[in-house]
Parts: structure tokens; C-alpha cells; sequence
């Protein structure tokens, strides 16, 4: 049996950082993955579909050329090039991810999956024991797939197969209009592949105000076919397609064929082969251990879990976040401290882009009901937005009355992952809208629209 103070299972971004967290303050720590090694965000997530996405982009500027003036004639988009960068790319950037790992020692290693014996007792599929003073889940998601997209068969691709794909096919469905199904939808539309959307209960991307979602599906659907509250009754494999039959527009079913269904419906926490059952763990509807979100600790004191594991903010910052305040707090058990966090950032790379920072409009009318304000503004009236010919979107802002302290921000438009860090940044040093308006502005530039919402905001605080 061998014997560690800190046991991390699981060794991508949360648990890397987690690990090094701890390593600071004990030698006497092993980092458990079986693989493959690289991390979500570099493997099959963010670097991915940011590469594809940039191919896209450019096929779609060069389409849109005349606009301006400007002829592209005969545009060609070979998919055995791009899907050849974006796997050549994606290499590189999970290679940068192992070089940095050169410098864990291999006996603070070990690739092998493990599960809980007990609280402090871990077990190798092999039968190796694992005593752990303490432990850090960082097990990182997997994709989460409903039983009746798997009626697709062998047609059925997860963000994960996608990369993997020689060329780009002629068509594919699209289920889940989140972060990834807009992400790569839209880029495979714009790539020249046939793409048709379909959600569930109306959500779009993580938008949380009824005003911007609107204005998100109007966006969206002018651009390829997006019903985020589909009715599909079939789902049905043949020798050649998938077929897909849904209420039309008419309330008349249709069906269509594509040559795969993506499946884009969100990720699960990989925690239901660590054989939690068999510890003392509070665990919620999910199967995921109950924890402070401020400490990261669960109910049994010297486990902690961080990351997507946990699936509370399953983004790579979060996760480097967590990582390391779970790190610390398990190294230095009983002295467990609240950890710094950042003010909550999500950005969505589709086109326009998505943003929401700070807190989300449910929580601001719940918890400042009364006590807050808010403003609204339109990029089809932003000078540089009609000079790039990209004035589409909405943008608001909430702020508390009085004080005039920034709340929480949506943005659907141009450039909003800029956008989205200013404001976050301005939340994160407490600023309020007086400050903000203090600000040089520069002209003609996108930050305008942003001044002319918050000259609005001023008034109503």
C-alpha cells in the first residue's frame, strides 16, 4: 500500500493547478490520471473549436466582401485542410500542455484510473492501494448525451468526434444551442455545410434575459434554421443519413436527412465511476458530492473537489481557480480559507458574440428587488459597429441604486469578449457607473456604445 498526504485524481486543468498548489507546501503528493494527458480546453474543447471557428470566419468575410466593394470570386473551402489545421493546431497546443508536465517527477505520477475504497482508501483497477491523508476530485466532464440522440447510431457525433473527421460533411443536425452547438453549427454553416438547430425550452447560449435571447434566435435564425424549442418526434438511423422528423413552422411534421447528428447537449461531471458510494459523502441529485463553493470542500472535511467535476462554473479559468484553492485548503487542512475568485466571465465565439458577466439577471432582481437599474442598448445605432457592417446585438447593464455599482452585463454583439473583460474588470475593482463614465473613450470605436449605454443607466439610477 503506498501512502500520500494529497491525493489529486485527475489531471487536467483543475487538477494541475491543484497539484501544484499543494506541492507548495507538502512533497508527499501523487497525481492520478490514466489518460489521455492534455486537458479538456486544448484536446477537444476551447483550441479545437476556436481553430475551426477561424476558418470560418474567414470564409464568411470573404463571402460578405462585396459589402464593402470588394470582389472574392470563386471561393473554395477544401474541409481535408481545414479539419488538417485544426487537428494540426489542436497537437500543438495539447504538446505545450505535456511539456509543462515534464517537471512533475514520476513518482508524484501515477496513470492509472482509481476508485474510493473508502474516505481515505483508493483502489487501481489492478488492485494498488492508495492511502490519502487528503484527496482533490479534478476528474474534469464528459459529454452528456440523451438516450434518444443515440438513435442516431453511428451517425451521432460528440464535440469530441468532430475534430477527428477527415473533411467536413455536406450536413449535419444540430441538438443543444448552447455554447458549443452555436460555436460549431454556426462555423460548420459557414464552412458550407447544411446545418439545422434544435433546442430544448427555448435557451440560447448561457443568456439569461428574455430581451437579449430574443434578439439572440432572431440573430441566429437569419442566418441558418434555429428552433430552440423544438418538437422532434423521430430520430432514425439509415444505411446512408440520419433522419430527423419535427414540427415544421406549419405544425406539419417534416423530415429531413443529415449526414450526422451533433450532439451538443452539455457535459456531465465525471464522477460516477469513483465509487463514491462507497464513502461518506453528501451527494446532490447528480451524483456529485455536496461542497462550498468559496473552499471547495465537501461534507467529508478532507475531500475536495474542483473544477468541471464539480460542474458549478465549468470553464477553464474556474477550473484554474478552483484548482488552486482546493490545492491549498488540502494541503494546509484544517486551515481552510475561502478562496480568492474572480468575477464570474463567460464568452460564446459565435457570431454575433455572446457574453454575460458578473451576476445573472435572475439572481439581480432577486437579491437587489427594487434596489437596482437597468439599461439597454442596440449596436445597430454603434457608428464603428455600421462601419464594420457587424451591427447586430443587444447590450445591457445592471447596476445598484445608489451606490451605482455594476451588477451584472449581457451582451449579444461584435467584439463582446473585449467588451465582456472590461466590464469585468471594472466589477472586479468595484466600480461604479460614475467611474466608468470617467473613462477615456476614444472615437470611432466599439466602447462607445458602451458609454452611450451607461450615460442611459446614470439616468435611471
Amino acid at each position: 500500500m503506498r501512502k500520500v498526504t494529497v491525493a489529486i485524481i485527475g489531471a487536467g486543468t483543475a487538477g494541475l493547478t491543484a497539484y501544484r498548489a499543494a506541492r507548495k507546501h507538502t512533497d508527499s503528493i501523487l497525481l492520478i490520471d490514466p489518460g489521455p494527458l492534455g486537458t479538456t480546453c486544448a484536446r477537444v474543447g476551447c483550441m479545437p473549436s476556436k481553430l475551426l471557428i477561424a476558418a470560418a470566419d474567414t470564409a464568411w468575410h470573404m463571402r460578405h466582401a462585396d459589402m464593402f466593394g470588394v470582389s472574392a470570386a470563386d471561393i473554395q473551402v477544401d474541409g481535408h485542410k481545414v479539419m488538417q489545421r485544426v487537428r494540426r493546431m489542436r497537437d500543438r497546443f495539447v504538446g505545450k500542455v505535456l511539456e509543462g508536465m515534464e517537471s512533475i517527477p514520476e513518482q508524484d505520477m501515477l496513470h492509472k484510473p482509481v476508485r474510493f475504497i473508502s474516505d481515505h482508501l483508493l483502489e487501481t483497477a489492478d488492485g494498488q492501494l492508495i492511502e490519502a491523508e487528503k484527496i482533490v476530485i479534478a476528474t474534469g466532464s464528459r459529454p452528456a448525451v440523451p438516450e434518444f440522440l443515440q438513435k442516431a447510431g453511428k451517425r451521432l457525433l460528440l464535440n469530441d468526434d468532430l475534430f477527428e473527421l477527415d473533411t467536413l460533411p455536406e450536413s449535419v443536425a444540430v441538438f443543444g444551442p448552447g455554447v458549443i452547438g452555436l460555436e460549431l453549427g454556426q462555423a460548420l454553416l459557414r464552412l458550407g455545410v447544411r446545418v439545422r438547430m434544435f433546442g430544448v425550452g427555448g435557451a440560447v447560449g448561457p443568456i439569461g434575459d428574455d430581451e437579449i435571447r430574443q434578439a439572440a434566435v432572431q440573430c441566429f435564425s437569419a442566418e441558418f434554421p434555429l428552433d430552440p424549442d423544438a418538437q422532434v418526434k423521430e430520430i432514425r438511423e439509415t444505411d446512408r443519413a440520419v433522419e430527423v422528423t419535427f414540427i415544421h413552422t406549419d405544425e406539419k411534421p417534416l423530415t429531413e436527412h443529415f449526414d450526422y447528428l451533433l450532439a451538443a447537449t452539455g457535459r456531465r461531471p465525471n464522477v460516477d465511476r469513483l465509487g463514491l458510494d462507497q464513502t461518506h459523502l453528501q451527494l446532490d441529485d447528480r451524483g456529485v458530492p455536496v461542497f462550498d463553493p468559496q473552499t471547495l470542500q465537501c461534507s467529508v472535511e478532507h475531500i475536495f473537489i474542483a473544477g468541471d467535476a464539480n460542474n458549478h462554473l465549468p470553464l477553464l479559468h474556474e477550473a484554474a481557480d478552483e484548482g488552486g484553492i482546493a490545492g491549498r485548503n488540502a494541503a494546509l487542512l484544517p486551515d481552510v480559507q475561502p478562496g480568492d475568485r474572480t468575477v464570474p466571465l463567460a464568452v460564446v465565439f459565435s457570431d454575433p458574440q455572446i457574453a454575460t458577466i458578473g451576476m445573472r439577471p435572475a439572481n439581480i432582481h432577486e437579491q437587489f428587488s427594487g434596489r437596482f437599474a437597468e439599461a439597454v442598448y442596440d449596436f445597430a445605432y454603434q457608428a464603428r459597429a455600421k462601419v464594420l457592417g457587424r451591427d447586430r446585438g443587444l447590450m445591457k447593464v445592471w447596476a445598484e441604486t445608489g451606490s451605482g455599482t455594476l451588477l451584472g452585463a449581457e451582451i449579444l454583439g461584435p467584439d463582446a469578449e473585449h467588451l465582456a473583460h472590461l466590464l469585468a474588470w471594472a466589477m472586479q475593482q468595484q466600480l461604479s457607473v460614475s467611474d466608468l463614465l470617467a473613462m477615456p473613450y476614444y472615437h470611432p470605436v466599439l466602447e462607445e456604445g458602451l458609454r452611450s449605454l451607461l450615460r442611459d443607466l446614470q439616468t435611471r439610477l
